[in-house]
């Protein structure tokens, strides 16, 4: 007897089969605090047992946004998974986060075990390079809501720091340098704006290499948001009764003008040297070919500045060795400055 409700755009053995495609990649992120199997209605998870007893849980969630019509144009999912954890990981790391688990949901019109078990593929790649647990998540077919090949990817993550390790800006003085961490592309922002410039205002084409670019226009905007856990966290949790680091920012949607002001006091703004950090080829070409103004681009892209760090003058050369020691391009890009303008 056919099913009804596969008639109706639902397939429940489709979304199974989904999860058992990804079931041994999903269980290679399990971590020592993991204290559930895969389909159980919540994930159980100790964190005295991952080393996070007593610590503060810190928490955040987010969306690849409009990537995905990229992925789906292109029918490529392997990178928007990692992105979407990737992205998470950075949220909490700018108040001194380290990654305990993660969850994901991903919300489709019609279930196709090929597509969803590639996003979990690229979910638990980017957790167990991270060191965090996949400890569950949600798949929802919904063909009312979502049409044709659409779909939606959105994740939840939570992480753990000591108390005395929270940064939340409050010891950002003026005077204080601003170290960067370079991006390596869009990350997970500015799609609508850059689909609009390359696809709809000047016509290329997916595999298109325009000028200026080494790779085809679907490597450059399906490249792997940078996750910046392993350089930063280990200068966070050296950095000890130092304190040297006052505050980081993580370069999404907003960019420079909007993000870094979130961890500075009031009264306090920036001067950061667009100059100071090279823009990546896709970022140039976009802003090119879209005649975006200066002042826009920061604001829409992160041009290049994938993460900042707010540290103390005296020891700002040292934090500035640390990272390049781990194999970081790391530059100084500017200083804090007293005044009502968050940033110039």
């Amino acid at each position: 007897m056919g099913s009804r409700y596969r008639e109706a755009g639902v397939d429940i053995d489709a979304k199974y089969e989904a999860v058992d495609r990804a079931r041994a990649a999903i269980q290679s992120t399990f971590i020592p605090g993991v204290l559930s199997e895969i389909g159980l209605f919540g994930g159980l998870f100790d964190p005295a047992a991952a080393g996070a007893g007593g610590d503060v849980l810190v928490a955040s969630n987010d969306g690849v946004g409009t990537k995905l019509r990229v992925a789906i144009a292109a029918e490529r999912y392997d990178t928007v998974g990692q992105c979407l954890v990737h992205h998470c990981i950075n949220d909490i790391l700018v108040q001194g986060a380290r990654p305990l688990f993660f969850l994901d949901y991903i919300g489709i019109g019609r279930m196709r075990p090929d597509v969803v078990s590639k996003v979990l593929d690229g979910l638990a790649t980017a957790c167990r390079n991270n060191g965090l647990a996949l400890l569950g998540g949600e798949t929802a077919e919904m063909p009312g809501i979502y049409h044709g090949s659409d779909f939606d990817l959105v994740g939840t993550i939570v992480g753990a720091v000591p108390r005395e390790r929270i940064l939340d800006g409050s010891r950002v003085a003026a005077g204080d340098v601003v170290l960067a961490l370079p991006s390596n592309g869009l990350h997970t922002n500015g799609y609508s704006l850059a689909r609009k410039v390359l696809f709809d205002d000047h016509d290329l084409a997916l595999d298109a290499t325009p000028d200026g670019l080494d790779e085809p226009l679907v490597d450059a905007l399906l490249a792997v948001h940078r996750s910046y856990l392993g350089p930063v966290l280990p200068v966070l949790e050296h950095d000890g009764e130092r304190r040297a680091v006052h505050a980081c920012a993580h370069i999404t949607g907003g960019g420079v003008y909007d993000n870094l002001p979130r961890v500075l006091p009031d009264g306090l703004g920036a001067e950061i040297s667009r100059d100071s950090v090279d823009v990546p080829p896709i970022l140039r070409l976009i802003c090119e070919l879209g005649q975006i103004d200066h002042r826009e681009a920061y604001r829409v892209f992160n041009m290049g500045f994938g993460f900042l760090l707010v540290v103390a003058p005296e020891a700002a050369s040292d934090v500035l060795d640390e990272l390049r020691n781990a194999g970081e391009d790391a530059r100084e890009v500017g200083h804090i400055t007293e005044g009502d303008v968050r940033v110039v």
